[in-house]
């Protein structure tokens, strides 16, 4: 399983490449004048990469401004963003690279899906990030700045 899960995150990096692409003049683009900012999706998804890491262990000090939040701003700061989002993935491989196959199947008890195992969780989290990755994708591509 370990093996399985150091790939699941390479091919994290990989298919996320589009993110590297996002600047700091991209933070307040969105896909229309409803819809949530580049800086705001992109803290998002570092903070809550920190924020289930918790399930896991993995202690932090990361505060969430985003989840349940509505988009006033948060964000702008796209490289402090980005290094939320590269500490997520850094405690995960250390935590796929330090855990065996039993560990993965152990139990955890989330407030979204109640008691999982940590392989699924796991699962989860890489669906958000490449959920969230898609819509900064489609912005950048067809999106503009406020």
């Amino acid at each position: 399983m370990k093996e399985a899960i150091l790939e699941m995150l390479k091919q994290a990096d990989l298919t996320s490449s589009q993110l590297k692409n996002v600047r700091k003049d991209h933070w307040n683009w969105k896909l229309n004048k409803d819809s949530n900012s580049i800086g705001f999706i992109l803290l998002h998804i570092g903070e809550t990469l920190n924020l289930f890491g918790t399930f896991f262990g993995i202690e932090s000090d990361v505060s969430n401004t985003t989840m349940g939040f509505k988009d006033q701003g948060q964000g702008e700061n796209i490289q402090a963003s980005k290094d939320l989002i590269q500490l997520g993935f850094s405690n995960l491989k250390i935590l796929a690279e330090n855990k065996d196959d039993e560990y993965w199947k152990g139990i955890v008890s989330t407030p979204f899906f109640g008691d999982i195992n940590r392989f699924r969780l796991f699962s989860h989290i890489l669906f958000h990030y490449f959920h969230h990755a898609g819509q900064i994708s489609a912005i950048m591509s067809k999106g503009k700045g406020n």
